[in-house]
């Protein structure tokens, strides 16, 4: 018996295969592409993802066999608008979390509907799908008039699956159409974007079926029984399955494309005053605390392309910082959620000299970083949440520098796992065997081995204990200072 996890990430499409016992069988892996069409803006093809699954899904169904395949787990990237109509045709290209086009409608819809906060549990923010339905339905209303579903990212990859219309409730979390408390639809917030529950998929938890793998696409791949398609993740649900981040108080970093600082909580705990989202979790009766960062590696990858030099040559040119770097970087390059709320916000170097270099620029942006993190840390303990340690996660954990500087901002412990970078892909695995044979995903969800500690750096914590002062003075000096 085998299980596959399919992470429908922004920058590439990853298939992972695993065993009865959750041992990596096999991995593939796809590029996207983000377009970009003016400034804030940011869309994906969703027939680019379904594509990038084909090409994952037979390369491993070649290279592996997916005869004894029993299910198939989905994580992906949230928020994103997948626009159908009555044929289940892709009205316009998806728009994206990181795009910041509709912070007009944000306030249109938490004007419409006082409650937003409390039901939702959540501020209305750019990224979220529900201001991107508003925006359509204000700038493009002849996309609008024929949408006749709207679903996620991994959503839609699920239909080309199942051909079925199917979430889960983290995913759906981050709708902004969601009773997070109840994890049911909110008929108020829906109407409050001119939507009603015809439109939106059937809820599942993560961790129960969702429908079955079509059988042109089992013949496809060579399956011999039937595949179960589960439940499955938005993406940090996802890996917080997969790195055993289950329980209350179990935290990870996840320094990817974005950056999140995720703590699994026991009940539905709101903080909209300092930006945090609170999501259902993908498995029932339990939910999560995110601050979440728009720019965290993506801020190293900018600075790569500008300077021409990779990024793991950047963060290997910075070493071990004994200090603060006298450069400071704001890293708002698509605006920011966690603690600020404001898809305008840009980034910025500041204290910039003749003598610094693509070294010491490397070091701002991670440390500035860093300094994000710790405004997520701040406004989840600003709610009542702390965390004594956390697993890191995504591609930037693969930097030793960038976890020391982390860990010293945060002044709490980074701790690392095997296969780390494939731990959504595995908690998508995990929910499949979890839906396809009716077991428990708290014991199913465990968590890894740790094989080393960072732990923070006393000299460098302190100096960053007073470089945190001079980052949060920053956003306020320069808020709109940017055309």
């Amino acid at each position: 018996m085998s299980y596959l996890g399919i992470d429908i990430g922004t920058s590439s499409v990853k298939s992972a295969l695993f065993d009865a016992r959750q041992r990596l069988i096999g991995q593939a892996s796809a590029p996207l592409e983000v377009s970009r069409p003016q400034p804030g803006w940011s869309e994906q093809d969703p027939e680019a993802w379904w594509r990038a699954v084909e090409a994952t899904v037979d390369r491993l169904a070649a290279e592996h066999g997916l005869a004894g395949l029993r299910g198939i787990g989905l994580s992906g990237q949230m928020h994103g608008a997948v626009l159908l109509d009555a044929d289940d045709r892709v009205l316009r290209p998806a728009i994206l979390w990181n795009d910041g086009r509709s912070g007009a409608e944000c306030a249109a819809i938490e004007a419409a509907f006082p409650r937003s906060r409390e039901v939702a549990g959540n501020i209305a923010m750019a990224g979220f799908t529900a201001p991107k339905l508003v925006w359509v339905a204000r700038h493009e209303p002849q996309v609008f008039e024929h949408v006749s579903a709207v679903l996620l990212p991994k959503d839609y990859v699920r239909f080309r699956l199942t051909g079925h219309h199917v979430s889960d409730m983290s995913d759906a979390s981050g709708t902004l159409w969601l009773d997070v408390a109840a994890r049911d639809w909110s008929d108020d917030l829906l109407e409050a974007t001119g939507l009603n529950r015809g439109q939106m998929p059937r809820l599942v938890e993560g961790s129960a079926p969702s429908g079955e793998l079509l059988p042109e696409l089992a013949r496809r791949w060579g399956v011999t029984g039937p595949v179960v398609v589960a439940g499955g993740a938005g993406d940090n649900a996802a890996a917080a399955c997969g790195v055993g981040v289950v329980t209350p108080g179990s935290a990870f970093v996840s320094i990817g494309t974005s950056g999140v600082l995720f703590v699994s909580n026991a009940r539905f705990s709101p903080n909209t005053a300092g930006a945090v989202h609170a999501f259902c979790h993908a498995i029932p009766e339990t939910w999560h605390q995110m601050g979440v960062i728009l720019s965290a590696a993506d801020s190293l990858e900018w600075l790569s392309r500008i300077t021409g030099q990779s990024a793991r040559d950047l963060a290997a040119s910075v070493g071990t910082p004994a200090a603060a770097s006298p450069v400071a970087f704001l890293p708002y390059l698509s605006g920011e959620r966690t603690p600020h709320n404001d898809p305008a916000a840009r980034g910025a170097f500041v204290g910039l000299a003749q003598a610094h270099g693509a070294a010491d620029l490397a070091q701002a942006v991670m440390e500035g970083v860093a300094f994000a993190f710790a405004d997520c840390q701040a406004a989840l303990a600003a709610g009542g949440t702390d965390f004594e340690s956390a697993l890191a996660v995504g591609g930037g954990s693969r930097s030793e520098a960038w976890l020391r500087i982390i860990a010293s901002a945060l002044d709490r412990p980074l701790r690392l796992a095997a296969d780390s970078d494939i731990g959504a892909a595995l908690g998508a695995a995990r929910l499949a065997l979890c839906a396809a044979e009716g077991a428990d995903p708290r014991e199913v969800c465990a968590a890894p081995e740790t094989l080393r500690v960072i732990e923070p750096d006393p000299g460098l914590a302190a100096s960053y204990r007073e470089a945190l002062v001079r980052h949060r003075a920053l956003y306020p000096a320069l808020k709109g200072a940017a055309g």
